[in-house]
This record gives structure tokens, sequence and C-alpha cells, in this order.
């Protein structure tokens, strides 16, 4: 029988010896510290150290092999970012879609490299801004995007043929979508010239955010429009982000975050294929969004593993026959939730810590918090500084230089290796309870993730896990002040007086019409794309056209776990 691994055995044994040697007298000499866990914050205990006895099965080609090569696991492209770097996002939003244009304009000139839409609350719900549901929360956590003209306001000035433009949205994905094509076509920018991502992710919604609209089945069936439009019409466009990160703030473990996500994942993979889309076609244009968190090694892990594993079902499971379908393309955010109001200045630090994480695991874009998140939406002096961060880590730290330089540490490797099984475990769980939307119905990963905070606040509260200036090192609550950005009230205001002349000065014929013919459609089972950037262009609103589609589809109701 040929042998496996790259490590030889007589070798591992000797290895394995002095490793017991070397212990002994460690235990004679020295203690760890009281009081701590050693262990990973998804709860995988961790040796005192790594040696090749840990990996001594190690197949380097099968587990590991070489960037831009299947399986993938340690970069997706040859050269990762001595040919071209990681572009440079900001989640950015707040009140008009005027204040945050100006913000767009100050991020691209102190060098951001793609822009990242936050909207505000009522928009994330499908809500105009003068929806008495709205009131009090408009423009408060991101921009108020109510219709095509704030979404031309929103890009005015900004050629959307020469940005990436990734749009944080998910129940209403596909009409936000259909607004920002609408509104490059009325730049006369083509839709095939159009890059960026909509995240559209709508079973982390379910699991995590809770910011949905409609039932499971028309929710997937909007989004499987999506892969459909963009493959014929919008080919440099990401139609989904499968979105871990809100999976991860939402209180879970790195473990459950990858899990999760990849069902997801395979999940959307599934319903395009149902749908007869050619894996092959719809496949490429699928990206992924995952949480940089603060357990560093960890980290680096879950992103080697995440490429292996996603080229692997896709390969097997799927059959998929283009190189390009195999390849697992990420945006990371380091962890907001991470971030403290105590000593805000520390979250300067862990945002570095984390976006080096972020790196060494090989994102494709990547989006730095700002100290004052916790507090409030950042200041222009707090996002320059979380900008700043990306670009000394890509231009002075070197770790640019060389693809996947922890690969091949006998930790990371074994980290890596552990992060793919416990993934796995989870896959044959969801399995048995009949696929991913079954086991959400069924408030599997919502139970998962509930039980994982609570042991980590635990954790914190017991100080097994410190949190520097929360339970420990603490200093007096005067000292921590900072400036915060604060939105005026009178935003709101304007808002609706801007709605309210939108709705005056339209062709409200034009609008009814639209409406009525997206209704029609949605009854049957058309491509609903085309029918809703036609609704954009007659500036229907939002809320509008959300409210059209309820007519049909109806609304989503959560069955409580508790």
């Amino acid at each position: 029988m040929e042998k496996k691994g790259i490590f030889d055995d007589k070798k591992i044994q000797s290895i394995k010896k002095k490793k017991q040697e070397y212990l002994e007298k460690l235990k004679k000499e020295a203690k760890d510290r009281e009081g701590v866990k050693f262990e990973t914050i998804s709860g995988i205990p961790l040796d005192i150290l790594y040696t090749p006895e840990d990996i001594q099965n190690f197949d380097y080609l099968e587990e590991s092999g070489f960037p831009g090569e299947y399986p993938y696991t340690r970069s997706i492209r040859r050269n990762l970012y001595r040919g071209r770097l990681w572009t440079m996002r900001q989640f950015a939003g707040f009140g008009t879609a005027a204040d945050t244009n100006k913000r767009y304009k100050f991020l691209l000139s102190h060098g951001e490299t793609g822009l990242s839409v936050a909207f505000d609350f009522p928009t994330l719900y499908g809500r105009d801004s003068d929806d008495p549901l709205s009131e009090g929360e408009v423009g408060k956590c991101g921009v108020a995007i109510s219709s095509l003209q704030d979404m031309e306001t929103l890009f005015d000035g900004i050629p959307m043929e020469k940005v990436s433009t990734s749009m944080t949205i998910n129940g209403p994905a596909a009409i936000l979508w259909a607004f920002y094509i609408a509104a490059a076509e009325n730049q006369g920018v083509s839709q095939e010239k159009l890059r960026g991502t909509i995240q559209n992710d709508i079973l982390k919604e379910y699991i995590a955010q809770k910011s949905w609209i409609f039932p499971p089945e028309p929710s997937m069936r909007l989004i499987v429009d999506t892969f459909e439009y963009g493959t014929k019409y919008v080919p440099k466009w990401n139609t989904i982000s499968i979105s871990g990160y809100h999976i991860r703030e939402a209180g879970s473990t790195a473990l459950q975050e990858l899990a999760f996500t990849l069902a997801d994942g395979l999940t959307y993979v599934e319903s395009g294929i149902k749908r007869g889309l050619d894996v092959d076609e719809f496949a490429p244009r699928l990206s992924f969004f995952f949480d940089a968190h603060s357990d560093f090694f960890e980290e680096i892990a879950k992103f080697r593993a995440a490429r292996k594993i996603w080229a692997k079902e896709m390969k097997e499971r799927f059959k998929a026959k283009s190189p390009k379908s195999l390849l697992m393309r990420f945006h990371t955010q380091t962890a907001g939730v991470s971030l403290t109001a105590q000593q805000p200045e520390n979250n300067i630090v862990r945002v570095a810590l984390q976006a080096l994480s972020a790196v060494l695991g090989g994102t494709q874009s990547l989006h730095t918090n700002s100290m004052d998140e916790t507090l409030a939406l950042p200041t222009e002096k707090a996002v320059l500084i979380a900008l700043r961060t990306q670009q000394v880590i890509a231009y002075e730290s070197g770790v640019a230089n060389v693809i996947d330089p922890l690969g091949g540490s006998y930790f990371v490797e074994a980290l890596t290796k552990k992060m793919e099984n416990g993934t796995y475990t989870y896959f044959e769980k969801i399995e048995k309870l009949g696929g991913m939307i079954k086991a959400i119905e069924a408030n599997f990963p919502q139970r998962e993730i509930t039980e994982a905070s609570y042991r980590f606040q635990k954790a914190v509260e017991k100080r097994e896990r410190i949190i520097v200036g929360v339970n420990d090192f603490e200093l007096p609550e005067e000292n921590v002040e900072i400036p915060t950005l604060k939105i005026d009230e009178r935003v709101e205001e304007q808002q609706r007086e801007r709605l309210a002349k939108l709705k005056r000065q339209r062709n409200n014929e034009k609008v009814k019409v639209a409406l009525d013919r997206l209704r029609d459609a949605a009854q049957g089972k058309e491509n609903l794309m085309p029918y809703l950037i036609e609704a954009a262009h007659t500036y229907a609103t939002l809320g509008e056209i959300t409210n059209a589609l309820k007519d049909v589809f109806g609304e989503y109701e959560e069955v409580p776990i508790f």
C-alpha cells in the first residue's frame, strides 16, 4: 500500500518520544496560568505546541496543494497579492443619499478601491422612509434608499462602470439591484460593465440577522432569478454574497459560521440547478462574506478550510467542470461584535489583528471596522484610521509578498483539518434534518448559535476569557469619551419631503402599470428582474414594489425558539 503523508514513520515516532520527554520536563519546570482555558473560541482544545506528529498523515498535494490549484486551500489565485492587492472597502452609509455620496467621495480620494453600501433599517425591510414603521429609524444605521432617485443621488458624480460596489441588502436585494442597474443605465452605463455584489442571502436572515420579508420559497425564487439574470446580462456581478458574517455576529463560533455558511451556499447551488441552470454558468459568480474575529489562528484556519471544502463539494457533489466554479471568492469584515465601548481606542488594535488574519487567510476583499462603531456610525477620522490600517498591512508589513505564509505550520494545518472535520459533522446533522431550509424551520442553527453565545458570555462573566477594558484592565468611564457621528433629526423630515415630491412629479399611471405587470408576473414563473427594473425606471418606490410582491408572496413569520 502506498504510504500517505509527507513524514517518515520512524521520524514521527522519534519526534513523539522526544515530545513526551519535553512535556515531562515542562511539567516539572513550569505551570500554566491558573483559570485559563487553552482552547479556541469554537471550543477546540489547544496543545501547548505542535509538531509533525499532529499532521503525520498530511498529504501535501491532497490536503493543501499549490496556490491557484485544487483544492485551493492555500489560495484561489496563483500569485495572490503579488499580482493584485485585495479590494479595500469601508462599509459606509448614513443619513440621506447625498450625505453618503460625500462620504464615498472622501473615501475614494483617500485610496479606497471599492464601495460598500450600508442601508438603514427601513430599507433593509423593504419600507419607504415615509412608512409609519420607519419613524425614528430613517438614515440612522445606514443610508435611506426609497427609490431610483435616491440611488441616482447616491452615485452622483461617481462613474459606476469604474467602481466595484457591494450592497449589504437581503430581503429586498433584487429590488435594490434593479435600482442600481437603472441608475447605471441613466448614467449611460450598460449592465455588462457593472461590477459588484448584492448580499442577497436570505437563509442567513432566517438564521441570524432577521431582516426577512417573504417566506422561503418565493425568497429563493427571487435569488435564483438574480442568478439567471446576472449570468445573461450582468456577467461581472456577484449575484449573492453567502454571508457567515451575520451568523458570527449573532454569537456563533468560527466553526458554526463556517458550517452554516457553506450549508447555505450548497442550498443555493441546489436551487439554481433545480431551476435548470448549468452549475458552471452561475457558480463562478457566487461569492462569500466572512467575519474576521479575534482568535487569530482559528480565523486563518477557517478561511483555508472554507476554500478546500467548497472546492471539494462543487467538484464531487455538483460535478462542476469549470475550475472557476470551484473557487471560493470571499470578502471579509473585521468583527463588529468584538468592538468595545470601553476604551474604544483599543478597537484599533483589535481591528488590525483581525484584518491581518483575513489577509493571511487569503481574502479577496476587506472591510476594517472603525474604532467608534460600537457607539455610532463612524466619523471621518475613525474611518480613515480604519482604511489606513489596511494600507499599512498592504504596503508596510510584508505579508502580501508571500502566498499563504502560514501554510505548513504544524498548528495551522492541524487546526485547518479540525475545522474541516467539524464542518462535515454539522453537514451530517443538517442532512438528517432534511437540508438547510428544514433545519432552519426546526430552529437548529438558531439554537446552536444561541447556546454558543451563552457559553461565550458566561466565560466572559467568569473571567475565563479576558476582554481588555471590559472585565479586566478597566479605566474610569470619564477617560473613554470620543467624538461620535450624530444623525440630524431633520434627515427623516427631508427624506419624507423628497419622497412626497417624487410621488407628485412622476407619472403615476406608468407606476401603476409597472406594479400591475410585476404582480401578474409574480403569480407565474417568469424571471422577475426585468419587471423590477421596469418598475424602478418609473420611479416606483421600494415600499410600493415590496408591497406588490407581498400581495402575491405574503410575509414570513418565524416560529419562536423559546
